[in-house]
């Protein structure tokens, strides 16, 4: 039984296994073309998953993924699932020059419309690589014509992370929301909510009682994310990574397909574009909101 009338925006980041940052220093971006792709059955996948539960969600896209396998792009649209954008090539943002970022994300959104035939509203920075030090990205994003951005994560971590931001829908642009994956509030903290990892490493309950206490007591919708090589246990091995990449990116994946199955039935879930640009749920400007929005 669901336990909410809140619904939530379930988001799918659509790159596979060797695409991953934390792989970057140990798998050549020129090497892509040659690791066996296992995309398109994972997408498959939980496409079927979603449509056992009635579910349309939102697939932020890779060009790169999107060039080589229309024909994701074709079954992610014909699902009735909105298509969005994760940059070209899977570089942070963070790492790239404007100009770069600019042809980055205008690409990608080229090549998806027309692979689609749809307008594409929004896009998510690899790595959540928006932050304090690039928010030029703003403005690079609503000159190439899009609605909505999902690059900021409001935590601490190692490799992203922006713990000050607002944590809900804001105004950065005319035009132009920022959507932050959701977090939990507690002792003075953000805490992560949201999927990826955390999902994985934590048990399923601790995860649901995170995303109910943003529905009941934030009174919000939550955004969640994964991967489709999350739901993969037999993808291949990288050979040579560190301890730490080796625990964060195989941990518990044989047990990810089940919970996100509970998840969808506890759960009111839709896209992104129907959860907060149908729906008006921008917050009032913070202090920080306001600094993001005059281009710090």
């Amino acid at each position: 039984m669901r336990s909410n009338a809140i619904t939530n925006a379930l988001t799918i980041d659509v790159e596979d296994y060797f695409q991953v940052s934390a792989f970057a220093p140990y798998i050549p971006r020129e090497e892509w073309d040659a690791r066996p792709c296992r995309v398109e059955r994972n997408v498959d996948r939980i496409l079927q998953m979603l449509d056992d539960r009635g579910v349309k969600a939102t697939f932020f896209t890779l060009g790169w993924i999107a060039e080589r396998y229309p024909q994701v792009v074709k079954q992610i649209v014909a699902g009735g699932h909105e298509l969005a954008s994760h940059g070209y090539g899977h570089e942070r943002a963070s790492d790239l020059s404007e100009a770069a970022f600019y042809a980055d994300i205008s690409s990608a959104k080229q090549i998806l419309e027309s692979l689609s035939g749809q307008e594409v509203k929004g896009y998510r920075a690899p790595s959540f690589s928006i932050g304090k030090r690039n928010l030029w990205a703003f403005d690079c994003l609503s000159r190439a014509g899009y609605r909505y951005s999902s690059s900021i994560y409001p935590i601490e971590h190692d490799h992203y992370g922006m713990p000050d931001a607002p944590r809900f829908a804001h105004s950065v642009r005319d035009g132009l929301l920022e959507i932050p994956v959701s977090t939990v509030r507690w002792q003075g903290r953000n805490w992560p909510s949201s999927g990826g990892g955390y999902f994985r490493l934590m048990p399923y309950p601790l995860s649901r009682w995170l995303l109910q206490r943003i529905n009941q007591t934030d009174c919000q919708a939550a955004i969640f994310y994964f991967h489709p090589w999350e739901i993969d246990p037999d993808q291949p091995r990288i050979k040579g990574i560190n301890a730490k990449t080796r625990f964060r990116h195989y941990l518990n994946l044989n047990y990810m397909e089940a919970r996100l199955r509970r998840l969808l039935g506890d759960f009111r879930w839709g896209r992104m574009d129907e959860v907060f640009l149908n729906q008006n749920r921008a917050q009032a400007a913070s202090p920080l909101s306001q600094d993001i929005a005059a281009h710090a």
